[in-house]
């Protein structure tokens, strides 16, 4: 046992070490300043969604604004390639009232100087906050503050149906405007007029971060938009498409991307996708879009892809956070979700991109999930668990196997959860003839995650923890 916790603890100091602590901090200022209103109160007290993570015990708070605004929008100003060197000139003008979620340290001595700004993802038109809710570990303990933002009509309408007395005085004037109103809240919070969303807190480093759909609109941000405002240092993008959303749409003249969309190459602001499996070679009829492999380009002088085996677009992790965010029970699906380490490797690569940006130290490059040459069908072990990618003790001390899709269920949702088959005991007693075995191959797992830069230290030594009772 004394060795178990030695390695973890060797681990540690090697991320530890890797880790610096310079800020850096790319904002123009020129994008026109928004209004700030609130802290909002009315409705039913409390904003939704509310953070079904408990903030208080960790020293954050959690409040809501309102952010007032004239949103430009776009338009092509060239013909788009799939490289995403993408140029685009303002087009017309429109108010727009959307708000603002806000969750932050209670003590200004523990912010860590980063903010972390995520689109709210919109799956069936309702806000949530998937990103927070995968990363939320990494962002309490570490100083981290963050703030979703309604960048889409859709979201705005909705929490007006769900909560009209707090929620009637917003509006949105469309998507066409979204990006706009994404850059204005990030002026917001760098560049406060009148009050402060942060409370007082000055950011260094604005990090944008988007999921599933809304990863979609933040590539289409990252190709046209943050070259001209310049507001971000740099972008988590999680379980993104292989195409991108479109710059202008109804009731503007629609102009959308490519069929294939990269991330372009040539920006300051660098860039970290993770994909799970399920966006790697899959067919969900419900989710067309949702295929990312076409674009997995290589890495460059700003850019990383994670690809993580044995994950999947929503996890049980996920799925039970936003049940108790909505007041609802998880998804019932034929088969149980997969529960692999996906929190674990999105904290880490929050705190690797975080890192890149202040220090310049990009973070790790990752093997591909294996796939045939043939390039339909990913390879995978005896287990059934996929080669390659970012490794986890979950696929390298397996006790289990994790896909990325084959679930059904009476919600399409299903489609994306994945899949989690225990192995049977004969198989288990194959593989770790007593449990210190097992232990003992988890603790290497974890220790070579934390060393190769996937894992941090308290999500390896928890996963280590877990192992041993």
């Amino acid at each position: 046992m004394h060795r178990i916790f030695i390695a973890v603890a060797m681990a540690t100091l090697i991320l530890t070490a890797a880790l610096g602590t310079g800020l850096t901090a790319h904002a123009e200022e020129d994008t026109p300043g928004p209004t700030v209103i609130g802290p909002v109160n009315g409705g039913t007290g409390r904003p939704f969604p509310t953070s079904p993570v408990p903030l208080d015990t960790a020293g954050y708070m959690e409040q809501e604004y309102f952010l007032d605004g004239t949103a430009t929008g776009y338009v092509q100003a060239d013909t788009w390639g799939s490289d995403g060197r993408w140029r685009v000139r303002p087009a017309e003008q429109s108010a727009f009232r959307t708000r603002l979620l806000v969750r932050r340290p209670a003590d200004p001595a523990r912010f860590n100087g980063t903010v972390i700004v995520e689109w709210l993802d919109l799956p069936g038109g309702v806000d949530v906050d998937p990103d927070f809710l995968y990363t939320h570990a990494e962002l309490l303990r570490a100083g981290y503050a963050w703030v979703g933002v309604s960048a889409q009509q859709q979201g705005v309408t909705t929490l007006q149906r769900v909560d009209p007395g707090r929620y009637a005085d917003l509006s949105h004037p469309g998507d066409t405007f979204s990006y706009s109103i994404y850059s204005q809240a990030a002026q917001a919070l760098l560049h406060p007029a009148g009050i402060d969303p942060l409370g007082g807190l000055r950011p260094r480093t604005l990090i944008g971060d988007g999921y599933s759909g809304s990863s979609a609109r933040l590539v289409t941000y990252i190709n046209a938009v943050q070259p001209v405002d310049r507001l971000f240092s740099g972008f988590l993008v999680h379980s993104r498409w292989a195409r991108s959303a479109p710059i202008s749409q109804p009731p503007q003249a629609p102009q959308s991307s490519p069929s294939i969309v990269y991330t372009r190459t040539d920006s300051s602001a660098p860039v970290l996708t993770v994909a799970t499996e399920t966006e790697i070679l899959q067919t969900h009829p419900s989710y067309p879009n949702l295929d990312y492999y076409p674009v997995s380009q290589p890495d460059s002088r700003g850019f990383r892809l994670w690809e993580v085996p044995g994950t999947s677009h929503v996890d049980a992790t996920l799925d039970a956070l936003l049940a108790a965010e909505s007041g609802s029970q998880p998804t019932q699906c034929t088969q149980a979700a997969n529960n692999g380490q996906e929190s674990a490797v999105m904290s880490a690569a929050l705190a690797q991109i975080n890192r890149w940006i202040r220090t310049g130290v990009p973070a790790p490059t990752a093997r591909r999930i294996q796939v045939t040459p043939d390039g339909t069908a990913i390879i995978r072990d005896g287990y059934g668990n996929a080669l390659g990618g970012v490794r986890t003790p979950a696929l390298d001390a397996p006790v289990a196997t994790l896909t990325g899709s084959g679930n059904d269920g009476t919600s399409r949702q299903c489609e994306i959860e994945g899949t989690t088959t225990p192995f049977d005991p004969a198989r288990l007693k194959a593989l770790y003839p007593t449990h210190r075995a097992y232990v003992t191959a988890t603790v290497r797992a974890a220790a070579a995650g934390v060393t190769a830069g996937f894992l941090l230290p308290p999500d390896a030594a928890d996963i280590v923890k877990t192992a041993i009772r």
